[in-house]
């Protein structure tokens, strides 16, 4: 078998970039998308952007057998502190940029009879989640995005589940809550939330993406996967 190809969005920093490299440490040729920090320039808010990125990957390193949605955004505040424009900017990047790279993918993998995606949702589009209410709803609809597709293009050989972090220890998490004393409390009763008694690291939603993008992973689609120290058990 060919070395597949696997391209991973929000590949810069955090989960993306452990999704990255334990891909690539698995032997795939991994693209690494994001607007900074990766080896490849894509917005996900821009369908051209995406197309573009896309035919690059395609060029390099030949078509998408794996794509890796991981590209997200929030910012902690209640939903009556929000406005029209804050929302937009969650589903554009959390839900619509997973909507735009699935459309440009799979075509070709439903052609070849051959792909995996796998969307990294949040249990916050579970369970919800007190000051991420946009975000709550942006990642409730790509779990809901991924069961549907995966039905539509279960019989052409293409696997769609979710991977669901809880809490973890990322550059975006750290970003939400330095600076006052209510980050450093969130982050302390997040802990202690945690049956396991820490924060997730990237590294162990990394894992669970290798297997849903394995082969050893072919009779499981439309699924979602929690990666939260028990946090959720639903």
């Amino acid at each position: 078998m060919s070395q597949r190809t696997a391209l991973v969005t929000g590949a810069g920093r955090g989960i993306g970039q452990a999704i990255a490299d334990a891909l690539s440490a698995d032997g795939f040729a991994v693209a690494r998308a994001d607007l900074e920090g990766g080896d490849l320039t894509m917005d996900v808010t821009d369908s051209a952007s995406v197309a573009a990125g896309v035919a690059e990957v395609e060029s390099r390193l030949g078509p998408v057998d794996v794509l890796v949605n991981n590209a997200g955004w929030d910012e902690l505040r209640p939903f009556l502190e929000t406005d029209e424009d804050f929302w937009n900017r969650v589903i554009e990047i959390n839900f619509k940029g997973c909507l735009r790279t699935t459309r440009n993918v799979l075509p070709g993998m439903v052609d070849r009879g051959y792909g995996r995606i796998v969307n990294i949702a949040s249990d916050a589009g579970r369970v919800g989640s007190s000051g991420e209410t946009v975000y709550s709803g942006a990642k409730g609809a790509v779990i809901a995005f991924t069961k549907a597709v995966a039905r539509e293009v279960a019989t052409r050989g293409v696997t769609l589940n979710c991977v669901c972090p809880g809490p973890t220890r990322t550059p975006m998490l750290e970003g939400m809550t330095a600076g006052d004393e209510r980050g450093a409390k969130l982050i302390d009763a997040l802990t202690r939330a945690v049956p396991m008694r820490r924060l997730g690291e990237p590294d162990d939603v990394a894992r669970a993406v290798v297997f849903l993008a394995s082969d050893d992973a072919s009779f499981i689609t439309g699924q979602t996967l929690s990666v939260s120290g028990g946090l959720t058990m639903v």
